[in-house]
C-alpha cells in the first residue's frame, strides 16, 4: 500500500496545499503533525516516520517547506519517500526554486501535478519532461494541451516522445566519479569509497536503441575475457529506461534513452582509495595570543592530470581575528561566519606541492566552552581521469532509419565527502 494523502506545509505547520487520494484518513489529522514534530525535536528523538493513533506521518523537509504523506496502513515507506523526493524534483523543474512562495504563486499547476503524479495513493507519471508536454504554466496552452493526451502517457516508452528529429545525431556521455575519504589525525585512511554516475545528453532522432559496454568485471567473467583492467560495481541503480531483465541475464546495458539530459545509472565501488590531494597540517595554538597554521597540499595523481578549482577549507577558532596569509600559489581568505580559512588554487598539477601559512590573533580572555574540532575538507575536480579505471568500451546506436550517430565520452573525478582530521 502507498500514501492516503499528500500535504505541503510551511514551517509553522500551516497547510499550503494538499491532495486526498484515498479518503481513508481524516484530513484534520495533519493538525497533529507539527506538535508531534516539536515534541520529538525537544526529546532529541526526531524520526522520519511519526505516528498519532493509527495514522502514520512520513515527511521530508525542503527549504522552508515540509512535505508530508499520511497513511493508516502498513505502507511501503521506501516507495513513499522516493515519491516525496521525486515531488521535490518535479516541482523544482517547473518552478526553478521550491519554496513557500513558488507553491502559492503556482497552486493551480501544483494541483494538476499532484493529480497526475499519483492516483489512489500510487505513483504514476513522475517524469517531468513528459508532464511538461501537457501540464504547462500558461492557461491558454493548457486547454489546447488537454484535448490531446500525449502518446508518451499511454506508450510503452513513457519517458520518450515519438517524432523527435535532429539535424545532427549525437550522444554525450559523462562518467562522473566522486571520492569519499576520511583520514584520521595520524594520517591513516579510515574509510574510502567511490560513488559514480553515468549521465547522458541525448540528441537523437526517432526511437533509437542504445547499448552501452563498460569494463565490468562480472561481464568479463561471464564471457571469459579477463584481459585488462576491470571494475567491480556495487549498488548499481538504473534509470527506468534500462531493460533490467537483459542486464540480469547477460550484463548488457540496453535501453531507449530519454531525450535531452538524464542520469542513466549510478554505482558505488568499495575500494581503498589513495587520497588524490594529500594535506599535511600543523596548527599551533598559543593561548591568549595567536594561532599559527601551516598547510601543505600535495597532488598524488598523474603528472599529466590537473585538478581544477581546488578549495582547501581549514577550520579556525571562532574567536580568532586579524588574519595574515602567505601562500606559494593561489589565494587564501578568511570566512568568519563559517570560522574557516578557504585556500583556493585554480589549477593544481599532479605531483606538485604547495604551501599556505596563516596567522591569527586570539583574545586575551579565553573562551571557556570547549570547541569542537572540525576536519579540513577539500573540494576539487580532475577532468579526463577516473580513479576506479572505469571505461566506456562502446556505445552502439541502432535506429530503423539507419542514420550514423556520434557518441562523445568525458571522464571527471571530483571530491565527495573528503575530510582530513587534525590534532588541534
Amino acid at each position: 500500500m502507498s500514501a492516503s494523502a499528500i500535504f505541503v506545509l510551511d514551517l509553522k505547520g500551516k497547510v499550503l496545499i494538499c491532495r486526498n487520494y484515498k479518503g481513508d484518513v481524516d484530513m484534520s489529522e495533519i493538525d497533529h503533525f507539527m506538535p508531534l514534530l516539536m515534541q520529538h525535536e525537544e526529546e532529541g528523538l526526531l524520526c522520519p516516520v511519526m505516528s498519532h493513533g493509527s495514522v502514520h506521518f512520513m515527511w521530508i523537509k525542503h527549504s522552508n517547506l515540509y512535505l508530508v504523506a499520511t497513511t493508516n496502513k502498513n505502507s511501503n515507506a521506501s516507495l513513499v519517500y522516493a515519491f516525496l523526493y521525486k515531488l521535490v524534483e518535479v516541482f523544482t523543474e517547473y518552478f526553478k526554486e521550491l519554496e513557500e512562495e513558488s507553491i502559492q504563486d503556482n497552486f493551480v499547476v501544483v494541483y494538476e501535478l499532484l493529480d497526475e503524479l499519483m492516483d489512489f495513493g500510487f505513483p504514476q507519471t513522475t517524469d517531468s519532461k513528459i508532464l511538461q508536454e501537457y501540464i504547462t504554466q500558461e492557461g491558454a496552452k493548457l486547454e489546447v494541451a488537454k484535448s490531446k493526451v500525449p502518446t508518451t502517457v499511454t506508450n510503452a516508452v513513457s519517458w520518450r516522445s515519438e517524432g523527435i528529429k535532429y539535424k545532427k545525431n549525437e550522444v554525450f556521455i559523462d562518467v562522473i566519479e566522486s571520492i569519499n575519504v576520511l583520514v584520521n589525525a595520524n594520517g591513516s585512511v579510515m574509510s574510502s569509497d567511490i560513488v559514480g554516475s553515468i549521465k547522458l545528453k541525448t540528441m537523437l532522432s526517432g526511437m533509437p536503441e542504445l547499448r552501452l559496454g563498460l569494463n565490468d568485471r562480472v561481464l568479463f567473467g561471464l564471457t571469459g575475457r579477463d584481459k585488462g583492467k576491470t571494475v567491480m560495481m556495487e549498488d548499481v541503480k538504473f534509470h527506468q529506461c534500462v531493460r533490467l531483465s537483459r542486464f540480469e541475464s547477460d550484463r548488457t546495458i540496453s535501453f531507449i534513452p530519454p531525450d535531452g539530459e538524464s542520469e542513466l545509472m549510478s554505482y558505488r565501488i568499495n575500494t581503498h582509495v589513495k587520497p588524490l590531494i594529500w594535506i599535511e597540517s600543523v596548527i599551533e595554538k598559543f593561548s591568549h595570543s595567536r594561532v599559527e597554521i601551516m598547510v601543505k597540499a600535495k597532488g598524488q595523481f598523474k603528472k599529466q592530470s590537473v585538478a581544477n578549482n581546488v578549495e582547501v577549507r581549514v577550520p579556525v577558532p571562532s574567536d580568532a581575528d586579524s588574519p595574515k596569509f602567505k601562500t606559494s600559489t593561489g589565494n587564501a581568505k578568511y570566512v568568519p561566519e563559517k570560522n574557516l580559512v578557504v585556500w583556493t588554487i585554480k589549477s593544481f598539477p599532479g605531483g606538485k606541492e604547495f604551501l599556505m601559512r596563516a596567522h591569527f590573533g586570539l583574545p586575551s580572555v579565553e573562551n571557556e566552552e570547549a570547541e569542537s574540532k572540525p576536519p579540513i575538507t577539500v573540494k576539487f575536480e580532475i577532468p579526463y581521469f577516473t580513479v576506479s579505471g572505469i571505461q566506456v568500451r562502446y556505445m552502439k546506436i541502432i535506429e530503423k532509419s539507419g542514420y550514423q550517430a556520434l557518441p562523445w565520452v568525458r571522464y571527471i573525478t571530483q571530491s565527495g565527502d573528503y575530510q582530513l582530521r587534525t590534532n588541534v
